[in-house]
């Protein structure tokens, strides 16, 4: 569901000229009837003054006005023009954050899929397409996918488009927020444009690794992938299998399949993630490819779906998720099949996706900031398996590219943290990090 909210800064700004407005008017109109009522066929104390600017203000309308000068018509005109241009900017700024937030319309999306499917190089501009961003067109021809949240807009990756509309993409995205009162962020960006970033103003901070393998490469003989063929090997004399199931899918696919996904996010004690990744929708899976592990008695054990890169011709998984109960290395027999099967449909790299934190502030060198994620990163695993999950990743040996968050200072990060956190999770930083202490405490305590 789309949230259109009016920002603070604006609802604020339109209420206080709206109150502004009324006294200056009410003053001006009432001080003007009661000095000036030799132009007018009646004579005005001060109460019907201010009585008649009222409604005239309010209502628009006349009750019993008969200006008998030039002069006293001009002055019951600019009594209308000051209530109908003060009122008109008042709803302006009410309304003007609901009208830049509203869902981005067919021709904005048809237009956003040309540049992605022409211009896009990550996963990420796979995710720009789902209809919780909005778009910014450049002149350059690029777009930019956004979701506004509080006083800050955050865009998904860097500007798809020409190479070479970068940098002009990124300021008028600049310009553009500001008319909005919006704080700017990129999440996830790619290496290659931060000095364009940084010369905008911007501070840049490492926020973790992608994964991603080429295909060419990969097989599972030799000493090194002993563990993975012994895993695979396994898995098919037990009667697994590893089942590519292409859309569109049967309703009842589509049930086992959301079954899985529950009882995942059970486990995991989550909610589904927004934003920079697919969330279980029947109408998405059902338009995905996906590839499932099945029991030998024919059940779903585990599953993902697989996305586009588009011009690098590679695939991404998307989601992955399995049920609480499930053989050992289930993961890795499901990623092995994937892997070889993208391998074999010709595709060259495989994106494993972000392995958060990682590799981040390991180096004396680096930024104290991205040094502190690194304490998080090695101390704080209880939360979110980082360390498991990437030491996952690293059994399919892939080339790991850095992945940063793009930002407006250090006085505006904690802005921009809590926006994402809310864009991302559709509920508060505080609520989503609370519940997150509380469930570990509870297993910590009760060991469920």
């Amino acid at each position: 569901h789309f949230h259109a909210l009016s920002d603070p800064p604006s609802y604020w700004q339109g209420l206080s000229v709206l109150f502004a407005a009324t006294i200056f008017t009410l003053a001006y109109g009432s001080i003007g009837f009661y000095l000036l009522d030799r132009h007018f066929h009646l004579h005005y104390g001060f109460r019907a003054a201010l009585r008649q600017t009222l409604v005239m203000f309010t209502q628009f309308y006349d009750p019993g006005l008969l200006p008998i000068t030039g002069f006293g018509r001009y002055f019951a005109a600019s009594i209308y023009a000051i209530g109908a241009f003060t009122g008109g900017y008042a709803l302006i700024m009410l309304f003007r954050p609901v009208l830049a937030r509203r869902p981005a319309g067919r021709g904005e999306r048809r237009r956003a899929q040309r540049i992605v499917e022409q211009y896009g190089r990550t996963v990420l501009a796979h995710f720009a397409l789902f209809p919780d961003k909005r778009y910014f067109f450049s002149l350059g021809g690029s777009v930019i996918a956004y979701v506004a949240k509080g006083r800050a807009a955050v865009a998904l990756g860097d500007p798809i488009g020409p190479a070479k509309d970068v940098a002009p993409a990124i300021q008028a995205f600049q310009e553009f927020c500001a008319r909005n009162d919006w704080r700017v962020a990129f999440y996830q960006t790619l290496p290659d444009y931060l000095e364009e970033y940084q010369t905008a103003g911007f501070d840049t901070l490492c926020i973790g690794h992608e994964g991603i393998v080429t295909l060419d490469c990969f097989s599972i003989s030799g000493g090194k992938q002993k563990q993975l063929r012994t895993a695979v090997n396994h898995f098919t004399k037990q009667g697994y299998q590893a089942v590519v199931h292409e859309p569109p899918h049967s309703a009842n696919l589509l049930a086992e399949l959301s079954t899985v996904s529950d009882e995942w996010l059970t486990l995991m004690h989550s909610n589904e993630q927004r934003f920079y990744m697919g969330w279980f929708d029947e109408e998405y899976i059902g338009a995905s490819t996906v590839m499932a592990v099945h029991t030998p008695e024919g059940a779903i054990s585990a599953f993902m779906n697989v996305v586009p890169e588009y011009q690098q011709h590679g695939l991404s998984v998307d989601l992955m998720r399995r049920r609480a109960e499930v053989a050992p290395e289930t993961m890795e027999f499901l990623f092995v099949e994937t892997l070889q099967w993208a391998k074999e449909r010709g595709y060259q790299t495989f994106n494993l996706g972000l392995s958060a934190l990682s590799g981040v502030g390991e180096e004396a060198t680096d930024p104290a900031l991205e040094q502190a994620l690194h304490y998080i990163y090695r101390h704080v695993n209880e939360f979110y398996n980082f360390q498991g999950l990437h030491t996952f990743k690293e059994k399919f040996h892939p080339e790991w590219s850095p992945r940063y968050l793009v930002y407006p200072g250090t006085g505006n990060l904690l802005r921009v943290l809590w926006a994402l956190q809310a864009i991302t999770t559709d509920e508060g930083w505080w609520r989503t990090y609370g519940r997150d202490g509380f469930n570990l405490w509870w297993r910590q305590r009760f060991g469920k």
